[in-house]
């Protein structure tokens, strides 16, 4: 079970307590609340979250007040694992990127594997503006847009420690898929190449002739050994569990098995580039 399931699941063990606790049926307590019965279900399944509202309601219909406080603190910790983007986005993409440095500053190996895009810390400038434009048109917020840029580039920095290793694994359809003009592209593509030359950073592409081992669901950062974020269309999860942290560890490793690095690497990111400036021409 991952941490969001795991609290979710004992907030709404908490719930139900409560509930039983007073002498409510399920069907009692949504009657008097005027919910549908089937939210109460949810929620003590722990397949839906509650809002503070929810639980204020909840804690006063079963006279117990004394706990709201209790279960707020629950709820706080859900809402920092399961984050959702209008509400991270809220605060604007430059606050984001941010939050990312400080995980990032106190993180000595990053291990990234992408299968669609170019990681943030190897973006361009007008690579990073398309992405960070698309979050402000999908799920509005503050339109920072110059700003979101600017922090993106300053978490770039952090590349130069010696100190420190990151380790990008991307498959060969990140190189192809534009998302973001032609033009730019072929900018972030030369900076790929370009990055893949640092003492700090390995670059691993994984070709389209390669047979996966395993099939990634989705993209992940990998912090050390300590805390794996993945980004899902509505939200972004934090994710601490050792088994689960095990689990992206033998995903990684895996898919690190089957790519290739160095020169080969090189070459296929300048096939790619060849291929779209032929298209430019």
């Amino acid at each position: 079970m991952s941490d969001v399931h795991q609290v979710r699941a004992a907030l709404g063990k908490r719930l139900r307590g409560l509930r039983i606790g007073a002498g409510l049926s399920g069907k009692q307590l949504a009657q008097a609340l005027d919910w549908p019965q089937s939210k109460i279900s949810k929620i003590e399944l722990g397949n839906q979250s509650p809002t503070s509202d929810d639980i204020i309601a909840w804690a006063q219909t079963c006279r117990a007040d004394d706990r709201t406080s209790e279960l707020l603190g629950l709820l706080g910790n859900l809402e920092t694992l399961y984050a959702e983007w209008q509400r991270i986005l809220k605060a604007g993409t430059g606050a984001r990127q941010q939050t990312y440095q400080e995980i990032e500053a106190s993180t000595t190996t990053l291990r990234v594997f992408e299968s669609m895009l170019i990681p943030g810390l190897l973006q361009t400038p007008g690579y990073a503006r398309a992405r960070l434009a698309e979050n402000i048109k999908t799920w509005g917020g503050t339109d920072d847009l110059d700003e979101g840029v600017r922090e993106r580039m300053r978490r770039q920095e952090i590349l130069y420690d010696s100190k420190r290793r990151f380790y990008f694994l991307l498959a060969e359809g990140a190189l192809r898929t534009l998302l973001c003009p032609p033009r730019v592209m072929a900018g972030q593509l030369e900076r790929l190449v370009a990055s893949s030359l640092m003492d700090t950073i390995r670059v691993g592409i994984i070709p389209f002739s390669s047979v996966w081992p395993v099939s990634p669901k989705h993209g992940f950062w990998l912090f050390d050994d300590r805390l794996a974020i993945v980004e899902t269309i509505t939200a972004e999860l934090h994710l601490s569990q050792e088994d689960e942290i095990a689990s992206f560890r033998r995903v990684f490793d895996a898919l690190s098995g089957v790519a290739v690095y160095d020169s080969e690497a090189r070459a296929l990111v300048t096939r790619a580039l060849q291929d779209l400036t032929d298209h430019l021409m």
